[in-house]
């Protein structure tokens, strides 16, 4: 009866661990690894069609995402979900495949042009992506499901996004048996739509996420609906539009649900009857699912509306863009109004189209609704940048530029406190602290065994413990990923520097030239500066 580290140990992204018991071999999500990867993963110790089951914790692409990549190298056993995040996978992988696809095709064009670029192929294909969700076995919050002999699941709602849980596992091998609670990612309270974040009160073991694990979140809730009703009132004084990058499924829809409230009060007093525009194929179906799980997902507030046969993320003027020619028709329109397009970081999709149309006009919004990460053209307006390019053109930014703060899908330290104080029935024997950025998880580690009086221990990537004895049989230790950089790259670099040098020397000898042509040296050379800081 082992347990086995593999992914978002120390890091934010990756999900994935790994149970052999009752003579089966489970993994605990298989997720991609996104933005900055600072540590190697060790590989599954099986292959692919080793593999009996998977339990999956919630649909995000960290989670999920690198699923059809095991069907594509031999996985055939069962993959357990909850009955949302069966059907968000289902719209999920498929737009990963997509994009997976889209970019080897943009590589290998590229290719055929140059000796120096290397042919690509996707990660994994359509085909892997529709044959892994007819993998999946939808399950309902609080059912025990026997997967097989000796192993049982239970899935129990986190709140963390819609169909999210905290999978309850027990394992029987011969006259032993032992429970772990897997977290996945534990949400927020209080958020729109969706229930808290619910405890589970006994286990051996808890392997917990620290993703927010060094901070808090604000002690006073900000009303977004008093800051929203701002923004688009002063927006649609001066004619312009409120566009709203948001990721495509969970934020898209809590706009959605604050819109509706904002419409049905009639506080927008100089535009009342604004329109607003979903443009994301992927958060269309989103929003289908969102209103397919009522009855198992929303909190009390929301159902409160349902009951009243009220939709809470749909009202009058709400309008869904599916094909490329709706999407057009936004922008021809001159009307003031909402649009609300993905991506939430505007690297790719519509969103970008909507930007060049809205971020040169002094009268429009673009208001930033989740978080944005360095190095992305999201994170670049919000930082002021003057202008941004976009489709190989420069636009300047003069839009107004706003951010909804306090929108969070992930509890902080507290409310991770608050969630692992509650097994009080039987308290873990040890608790791993994973999913975090590296100093998160150690200090986060730290302050159970301080504050909360718990066995803890932040494990590597390869880490793995006996769970019938509880002893670490091997720990993981850290290493670095080696940053790639090709002989070519690095010779061309060295000749940019070098071209550089000697234009410092030129331009340190330049004192004796005429006024006349020192003004034509620096305008020459600003000219190239702005060719390239484009």
């Amino acid at each position: 009866m082992k347990l086995m580290f593999i992914g978002a140990d120390h890091e934010v992204t990756g999900s994935c661990h790994y149970i052999e018991a009752a003579g089966k071999r489970i993994l605990v999500d298989y997720g991609m690894e996104q933005g900055k990867d600072y540590f190697e993963n060790v590989p599954l110790p099986v292959s692919a069609p080793e593999i009996d089951y998977i339990f999956l914790t919630h649909a995000h692409v960290d989670h999920s995402g690198n699923l059809p990549l095991l069907y594509a190298k031999g996985f055939r056993g069962k993959i357990f979900a909850t009955v949302a995040t069966t059907s968000l996978c289902d719209i999920m992988l498929r737009d990963c495949a997509h994009i997976q696809m889209q970019e080897a095709e943009w590589r290998n064009r590229k290719a055929k042009r140059s000796k120096d670029v290397a042919q690509m192929e996707p990660a994994y294909t359509m085909e892997d992506a529709e044959k892994t969700i007819k993998s999946f076995i939808p399950c309902r919050y609080g059912e025990e499901v026997k997967v097989c002999e000796g192993v049982t699941i239970r899935f129990t709602d986190i709140g963390h996004l819609l169909g999210s849980a905290s999978i309850e596992v027990w394992l029987q091998e011969k006259n032993v048996a032992k429970k772990i609670v897997f977290s996945g990612d534990i949400g927020n309270k209080d958020q729109p739509l969706i229930r808290d974040p619910q405890k589970t009160d006994s286990a051996d073991y808890v392997v917990m996420e620290s993703t927010y694990g060094d901070r808090l979140h604000s002690s006073s809730r900000p009303d977004y609906i008093k800051e929203l009703t701002a923004i688009l009132e002063r927006t649609f004084a001066r004619g312009g539009n409120v566009v709203i990058p948001s990721f495509a499924v969970g934020r898209t829809q809590e706009m959605l649900y604050f819109i509706r409230k904002i419409k049905k009060d009639g506080l927008v007093k100089n535009k009342p009857d604004f329109k607003v525009y979903v443009d994301s194929p992927l958060a269309v179906e989103a929003t289908e699912i969102f209103n397919d799980n009522q009855m198992e997902c929303y909190d009390e507030e929301a159902m409160e509306l349902v009951k009243k046969r009220i939709n809470p993320i749909s009202f009058p003027g709400l309008n869904l863009a599916i094909t490329t020619e709706e999407s057009r028709a936004i922008n021809e329109n001159p009307e003031p109004k909402v649009i609300i397009s993905a991506s939430g970081m505007c690297e790719a999709g519509r969103i970008r189209h909507h930007l060049k149309h809205n971020l040169w006009r002094q009268e429009s919004t673009i208001l930033f609704v989740g978080y944005q990460s360095v190095g992305t053209t999201g994170r670049a307006i919000i930082d002021g940048a003057e202008q941004i390019k976009l489709f190989g053109e420069t636009i300047d930014v003069k839009a107004e530029i706003c951010k909804l703060e306090g929108l969070s899908g992930h509890a902080d330290k507290n409310g991770l406190a608050d969630w692992i104080g509650g097994f009080t029935g039987q308290r873990p024997k040890k608790v791993f602290v994973v999913h975090g950025e590296d100093s998160v998880c150690t200090s986060f580690a730290e302050f159970l065994k301080k504050e909360q009086g718990l066995d803890a221990y932040a494990p590597y990537s390869g880490t793995e413990v006996d769970l019938i004895s509880g002893v670490i049989t091997r720990e993981g230790v850290p290493i670095p990923v080696k940053r790639k950089e090709s002989t070519l790259v690095s010779d061309v670099y060295a000749r940019l520097k070098a071209a550089g040098a000697r234009l410092m020397g030129i331009i340190a000898k330049s004192e004796g030239m005429t006024n006349k042509d020192k003004a034509k040296f620096a305008d020459q050379i600003n000219s190239l500066c702005d060719k390239w800081s484009k």
